[in-house]
């Protein structure tokens, strides 16, 4: 006679992780509020705690500390955030596979230094899990050579800042943030007289932005340093040389934002998608992975190498 031993405890069918409450946990995490998350996922903040709620229960652990005005992560909710990530991304790729287009062929895409480290990484990924067939081909340069380039048909995408000297414009504003003055924290270029300011290319909209603001203001001024690309604004801010204008989302420490009673505002800066006529649906594929990386973009996801 044939004995059944007793199945051991580990057999024991584990509960599984909705999909759906795990994006709502990402979203939160990243977010650092559940009201700012409910705003980006279209539920209430209420629905979005009892989600966590039934969450926590299920794995028996606390993910969140509750403050004031904000949320962080506990030790446990540190770890499921790697998990909640990567299971997110493999059920995207597993549904990707069956249900995608099968999309092939090849996109020509340019861009400029400031919006291509930024995004480029997460966007090339994504593009690829979801339409491996498709080459993409990238070109960095400044936005007047990359509007040539669409024009002649070399490229089929361009993504560049907007409202440079002498550009018309063109294509669909994607992505727009304010335009600040920077400067090393502890530092005293902003107390100089005249103010020394650290500047990108003649052409580039920040430069223009920023020269126009100190026309209006009267304020006292001398250009310091000028580059190509603003990594060397970057370096002259770190050694206390000068003060620059920069995105928001790309002040990180040792610089900091100035006091903004110091120094005239610039302005919000601007970016731009432009499609040339008659592409096919590889290239609108691509466009729509460009705009959703900006919807999504946060200053944590922001890059050092930068220019107009």
């Amino acid at each position: 006679m044939t004995q059944h031993l007793p199945l051991p405890n580990d057999t024991i069918a584990l509960p599984l992780l909705d999909s759906d409450v795990l994006r709502t946990f990402v979203t939160i995490a990243e977010c650092g509020s559940f009201t700012r998350a409910a705003r980006q996922v279209f539920r209430t903040p209420s629905a979005l705690s009892m989600q966590i709620k039934r969450l926590e229960e299920t794995l028996g652990h606390p993910l969140f500390v509750r403050e004031a005005r904000q949320v962080r992560l506990t030790p446990e909710g540190e770890v499921l955030l790697g998990y909640g990530r990567r299971l997110l991304k493999l059920n995207e790729e597993a549904v990707t596979q069956f249900l995608a287009p099968k999309l092939e062929g090849r996109v020509a895409f340019g861009t400029t230094d400031d919006v291509g480290t930024r995004i480029l990484p997460s966007v090339l990924a994504q593009f690829a899990r979801s339409h491996p067939a498709v080459q993409v081909d990238v070109v960095v340069g400044s936005s007047r050579q990359m509007l040539s380039r669409l024009d002649s048909g070399e490229l089929d995408l361009v993504l560049l800042t907007a409202g440079n000297p002498g550009q018309e414009p063109r294509g669909e504003i994607i992505h727009s943030e304010p335009l600040v003055w920077v400067g090393r924290e502890g530092g005293i270029a902003a107390q100089r007289s005249p103010l020394p300011v650290a500047l990108a290319h003649q052409g580039c909209a920040w430069r223009g932005m920023a020269l126009d603001a100190l026309g209006r203001a009267g304020v006292s001024y001398r250009i310091a340093y000028s580059c190509e690309h603003c990594a060397g604004q970057e370096a002259a801010m770190l050694a206390d040389l000068a003060v620059a204008p920069f995105p928001v989302s790309l002040v990180r420490p040792p610089l900091r934002r100035l006091d903004p009673s110091l120094l005239p505002p610039l302005g919000e800066y601007q970016l731009a998608l432009v499609k040339r006529g008659g592409m096919g649906q590889a290239c609108e594929a691509l466009a729509g992975h460009v705009m959703a990386a900006f919807r999504d973009l946060s200053p944590q996801q922001s890059r050092k190498e930068t220019a107009c």
